[in-house]
């Protein structure tokens, strides 16, 4: 399916409660089951940052010295200085491995935890379900993986780099004012211009950098679709279109990656030169010092580095401006994915009330109206039916809309309209979709219940494959526990037994079926509901029109303008009734209003 997205707005949405919930992922981090472990790491990185920057400090002195020797041409402490110069480095290469170690380890281990934590809240509660349908928010499964792995590895290296930063400023500044109080007063303003000037430049890469990470995932998307739908695509010549559409997702993310270079170059052209001038500035004022004689050649190499290390640190948003951007808008983008993830989990609850009986045994609707959640037209007025264990019921009639809602309102996915559902626990009762739905996974896993796979022996999967004459599915898996995925190797006629397989070997109750015969011959689908009356599994089938109606007990016809009739089936004949059905099936004739 290819994704459907909304208008984005013109603004990339980050506010108050943006921020608040960056914050509320933070502190839910270093709460968290791994937050000790996280809290070890993030010691470790702070105390590395401080030997970073005492070895720097250490560093620029040893520099100095070591240029002073040269220029007074003394060997002594020339090669003294240089040894002391390489074992400086030589620990500083340590530190700076451990310290980028450690960073990995916190980036990595925030990244799980934080994926974790979505996926939760993306399946819970079949919030996937009402993001997909409301379209509401463009590629979630993208957000969840990629932008994750931007936020956590990229506020880490913020919030470290404006540690070090701070740290720097402590260590440098003095360094410079020893030097000469002017040049720390230079870097300062310096720095601030650049800044400024910097954001003015470059906002708009923000809004852009949003706009990129959907329209790539919109392109990525369109591929996959055509994967996964490769021989449909290839049987209908669907190619031109496909085509068409995927050089408009081309021409989109191409159009704005345009627009963000042109930015960047214009920011380029400020940042490029101000970078330039970082070089030369400590030497125009501290050089002349050196001329009349005030300090030594050292001094102006030991001022150009604390310059240059103090300037970096008061010019992060020049130096990280690109990445910053990007980073607002991986930031606006979970924003919005966790606010959509939140309105689904609250979404009112719809005035279908669907109950649980724990004792099972039927299926009960109650004055139940349905809508369609489109226009709010009415696809079914006011049902009411109790169906017993045993009835077998055919859903009929031309209102195919209704009986898409009956379907899913039994299963608690459809919320417009209103009324009751009474029906047993979902262990007791399945829902076969039209198309099967066979994850990639073992065929064990892909038959049988979850946490099932061990207390059920060969035995009866091997029957019922035998029984539904697919057993042939088994030597062509390679057998019961080799991961396949099944698309690629079974027909839809085989995919559908399958399904019927893990319905058989569940053995519910109740099993809602939607138009069984749509990949499957007549004969196969008499075979299979004598299977599951066998079985004593109570069906209701959605029909297309052609069932026969000796496998069925009673029928519900659905008309186009909402109403109902219920009508017995005795010796495969239907039987019109004014009355409840002597079967234990009690209903309402015709349309009550």
């Amino acid at each position: 399916m290819m994704p459907r997205t909304k208008a984005v707005e013109s603004k990339v949405p980050i506010n108050r409660q943006t921020w608040d919930r960056f914050v509320w992922v933070v502190k839910g981090f270093a709460a968290s089951e791994v937050g000790g472990k996280a809290k070890k790491l993030a010691a470790l990185l702070i105390a590395l940052l401080f030997g970073v920057n005492a070895l720097n400090v250490v560093n620029s002195y040893v520099g100095r010295d070591f240029m002073t020797a040269i220029e007074n041409r003394n060997m002594t402490v020339f090669i003294g200085q240089a040894i002391f110069y390489v074992g400086v480095f030589a620990a500083t290469t340590v530190v700076a491995v451990f310290y980028s170690f450690a960073e990995q380890r916190l980036g990595l281990l925030w990244r799980d935890w934080l994926t974790r934590l979505l996926i939760d809240f993306y399946l819970t509660n079949r919030t996937y379900y009402r993001l997909n349908i409301s379209g509401e928010i463009a590629n979630p499964d993208q957000r969840i993986a990629d932008d994750v792995r931007t936020f956590t590895v990229t506020t880490l290296s913020f919030v470290l780099m404006l540690l070090n930063g701070s740290f720097t400023v402590v260590a440098f500044a003095g360094v410079l004012w020893s030097i000469s109080p002017p040049l720390l007063g230079v870097a300062i303003v310096y720095a601030a211009c650049g800044s400024l000037l910097t954001i003015v430049l470059g906002r708009r890469l923000v809004r852009l950098n949003y706009d990129q990470l959907d329209k790539e995932a919109n392109f990525r998307a369109g591929l996959i679709h055509i994967r996964e739908n490769a021989e449909s695509v290839a049987l209908l010549h669907r190619e031109g279109r496909l085509t068409a559409r995927l050089l408009r997702h081309l021409e989109d993310f191409v159009g704005n990656f345009e627009r963000i270079i042109v930015v960047n170059r214009n920011l380029g052209f400020f940042t490029t030169g101000y970078n330039y001038l970082i070089q030369v500035i400590p030497a125009l004022i501290v050089a002349p010092l050196f001329i009349y004689g005030k300090v030594e050649f050292g001094v102006i190499t030991q001022s150009a580095m604390a310059f240059a290390q103090l300037l970096g640190a008061f010019s992060l948003i020049i130096t990280q401006f690109q990445s910053i951007s990007s980073f607002t808008a991986v930031i606006a983008r979970l924003g919005s994915l966790a606010e959509a993830l939140e309105k689904a989990q609250s979404t009112p609850v719809s005035e279908i009330e669907v109950s649980r009986e724990e004792e099972g045994g039927r299926i009960v609707y109650e004055r139940l109206t349905l809508c369609s959640p489109r226009d709010g037209r009415t696809v079914i007025r006011q049902l009411s039916a109790t169906i017993p264990v045993g009835t077998r019921v055919l859903i009929a009639g031309p209102n195919d809309t209704a009986k898409v809602a009956l379907f899913r309102a039994t299963a608690g996915i459809w919320r417009a309209g209103k009324g009751r559902i009474i029906r047993p626990r979902l262990r007791r009762l399945l829902f076969l979709p039209e198309r099967p739905y066979l994850p990639p996974g073992t065929l064990r896993e892909l038959l049988l219940r979850t946490g099932q796979e061990d207390k059920i022996s060969d035995e009866p999967i091997l029957a019922t494959l035998s029984a539904l004459d697919i057993e042939r599915v088994v030597t062509r898996a390679g057998g019961l526990d080799v991961e396949k995925d099944w698309d690629d190797i079974l027909s839809l006629g085989e995919q559908q037994l399958l399904a019927f397989a893990r319905l058989l070997l569940a053995a519910p109750q109740f099993a809602f079926l939607d138009r069984p015969g749509a990949a499957l011959n007549h004969g196969q689908v008499d075979s299979i509901l004598k299977m599951f009356s066998e079985h004593a599994i109570t069906y209701l089938t959605l029909g297309n029109g052609d069932e026969k109606l000796e496998h069925y007990d009673m029928v519900l016809e659905l008309a186009d303008d909402g109403g109902w009739t219920w009508q017995s089936i005795q010796g495969g004949q239907i039987v019109a009734e004014s009355a409840p059905s002597s079967a234990s099936l009690e209903a309402v004739q015709a349309n009550p209003e």
